[in-house]
C-alpha cells in the first residue's frame, strides 16, 4: 500500500483517508440532489410548455436545448479541468497552488465559455436548419437561444465554482449552487410562462436568473466561505493554461461529443416529424432526471481521484472505480425498468399527441438498454479525464458518437422507422460502454503495476 503523500505539516486531504464507499456515496448523493433539481425543473419547463397545446412549441424548446447542450458540454469539460487541478494541488498539501489555481481557471473559463457562447449565438439560426428546425418551432426555437445562450458564460463559471468546491471535498455547498439554480428557474418558470403570458419566451428568460443564481451561489461557497479562489494575474493565467487545458481540452472534446451524437439524433427524428421529435424531447428530459445519479457520480468521482492520485495513493484509486463501476450499473438497470414500465403515464403526463404518445414507450424501453451502456461510458471517462489518460476519454465518446450512433441510427430509421432508430442507438452505446470499460479496468491496473514498481 502506498503511504500518503502530503509535504510535511500538511494535513492530509480528505479522500485520502477513510472508507471509499462512503466517499463516493456522500459526494455522489448530494451531487444528486443538485443535478436532479436543475433535471426536474428543466422538465416542468417543458411540461410547462407542452401545456400551451402546440407540438410545434414542445419541439421549439427540444431544439433549443440540443443547441444549448454544446456549450453545456464545453462548460463541463473546463470544470473536470478546474477540478482535477485544485484536487490534486490539495491532495499534495499546496493550499495556496490550489487557490492560485482556481483563480487563473476562473478566468480562462470565462473567456473559453464567452468564446463559444458568441460564436453559438452569431450562427444560431444556421445550426437550427441543420438540426431540421422549421417553420413555427425553428423561429420560436432561435428567439429561446437569443435570449438564453449569452447567460451560458455564467453558467460555466457556476460550475467551475461547483467543481472547486467538490475538489475541497464541500458536497453540500456544491450541491447547494445547483439547488440554487434549480429553485429560481422552479419559482420563475410558472410566473413567466403562464401569469406574465410570455410563453416560451418565459422559460428562456427564467433560465437566465438561474445561471446569475449558479454564480452568486458558488463564489460564496468557494470565494468567501473556503477563500479557494486567487486574484488571477495575466502571468499566472498564462503560466497556468497549459496545465488547465491539458486536462480540460480533451475533456471538452470529450463533452462535445454528445451533443454532436445528439443533434444527428435529432435530425433522424426531425425525419419522422414534429411528433417523433416530440417525444424524444420528453423522453429526454425525463431520462435525464432518472439518470441524473449516474451523472452525479462521474461528476463527483474527479475529486476523490484526483487527491488520491496527488497523494500517490493508487491502491485507492483503483478501488474507487470499481466502485463506482459497480453503483452505476446498478443503478441504471433499476431505472431503466422503472422508467419503461411508467411510459403511458409519463406521455399522459405531458399531454403528447396520439402520434407521440405511441412512440414514448418504445423509446423509454429502448432507452434504458442505451442508458445501462451509458452508464459505464460516464465512469470510465471520469477516470480517464483524471488518472493522465484523457485521449482515451476522446476517443470513446467520440467512436460512440460518430460510429456508435450515426451508421446505428441511421440503418435502424431505415428498418424500423422511429423505433428503429432508437434501437439502433442502444446498439451501438452498448459497443463502446463495454470498451470503456475495459479500457478503464487496463489503465487502473496499469497505474497499480506503476506503484508496485516504484
Amino acid at each position: 500500500m502506498n503511504a500518503p503523500a502530503t509535504r510535511p505539516g500538511a494535513a492530509p486531504a480528505r479522500f485520502t483517508q477513510g472508507p471509499l464507499l462512503r466517499h463516493v456515496l456522500d459526494m455522489t448523493g448530494a451531487g444528486a440532489v443538485g443535478l436532479m433539481a436543475i433535471f426536474l425543473v428543466d422538465l416542468l419547463s417543458l411540461l410547462y410548455v407542452s401545456r400551451l397545446g402546440d407540438a410545434q412549441l414542445t419541439a421549439a424548446v427540444g431544439f433549443a436545448t440540443q443547441v444549448m447542450f454544446v456549450t453545456v458540454s464545453v462548460n463541463i469539460g473546463l470544470a473536470i479541468g478546474v477540478t482535477a487541478l485544485v484536487s490534486r494541488a490539495l491532495g499534495r498539501g499546496e493550499r495556496e497552488g490550489a487557490r492560485r489555481l482556481a483563480g487563473s481557471a476562473l478566468a480562462h473559463v470565462a473567456l473559453a465559455s464567452g468564446l463559444v457562447v458568441a460564436a453559438i449565438w452569431l450562427s444560431r439560426g444556421a445550426i437550427l436548419g441543420w438540426l431540421g428546425a422549421s417553420g413555427e418551432a425553428g423561429r420560436v426555437a432561435e428567439r429561446f437561444l437569443a435570449i438564453a445562450l449569452p447567460a451560458n458564460v455564467m453558467l460555466g463559471l457556476g460550475m467551475a465554482m461547483s467543481g472547486v468546491l467538490r475538489a475541497v471535498g464541500d458536497a453540500r455547498r456544491a450541491m447547494y449552487v445547483t439547488l440554487a439554480g434549480g429553485a429560481v428557474t422552479a419559482a420563475l418558470d410558472p410566473l413567466l410562462i403562464f401569469g406574465a403570458g410570455l410563453g416560451v419566451d418565459g422559460a428562456a428568460i427564467a433560465t437566465v436568473a438561474s445561471r446569475v443564481a449558479f454564480v452568486v451561489v458558488g463564489w460564496h461557497g468557494a470565494g468567501r466561505v473556503h477563500r479557494l479562489i486567487g486574484r488571477p494575474t495575466l502571468r499566472e493565467m498564462r503560466e497556468d493554461a497549459g496545465a488547465l487545458y491539458a486536462i480540460a481540452a480533451p475533456a471538452i472534446l470529450t463533452n462535445i461529443a454528445s451533443p454532436v451524437a445528439s443533434s444527428w439524433i435529432m435530425g433522424v427524428f426531425a425525419g419522422f416529424g414534429p411528433a417523433a421529435v416530440a417525444a424524444f424531447a420528453i423522453m429526454d428530459r425525463v431520462s435525464a432526471l432518472g439518470y441524473g445519479p449516474v451523472f452525479a457520480l462521474s461528476g463527483s468521482v474527479g475529486a476523490i481521484l484526483g487527491q488520491n492520485l496527488g497523494a500517490r495513493r493508487f491502491d485507492r484509486v483503483s478501488e474507487t472505480m470499481t466502485i463506482c463501476f459497480a453503483l452505476a450499473a446498478g443503478y441504471a438497470a433499476l431505472v431503466g425498468v422503472v422508467i419503461a414500465i411508467a411510459a403511458p403515464w409519463i406521455a399522459a403526463a405531458f399531454g403528447a399527441p396520439p402520434e407521440a404518445a405511441a412512440l414514448i414507450p418504445h423509446f423509454a424501453l429502448w432507452g434504458a438498454a442505451a442508458w445501462m451502456a451509458l452508464s459505464l461510458l460516464f465512469v470510465a471517462n471520469a477516470g480517464f479525464n483524471n488518472l493522465g489518460a484523457p485521449l482515451l476519454a476522446t476517443a470513446f465518446n467520440w467512436g460512440r458518437a460518430t460510429l456508435g450512433v450515426i451508421p446505428f441510427a441511421t440503418l435502424g430509421g431505415r428498418l424500423g422507422g422511429a423505433t428503429g432508430a432508437m434501437m439502433g442507438i442502444a446498439a451501438g452505446s452498448l459497443v463502446f460502454g463495454l470498451g470503456s470499460f475495459a479500457a478503464s479496468r487496463f489503465v487502473t491496473r496499469r497505474l497499480a503495476k506503476r506503484a508496485a514498481s516504484a
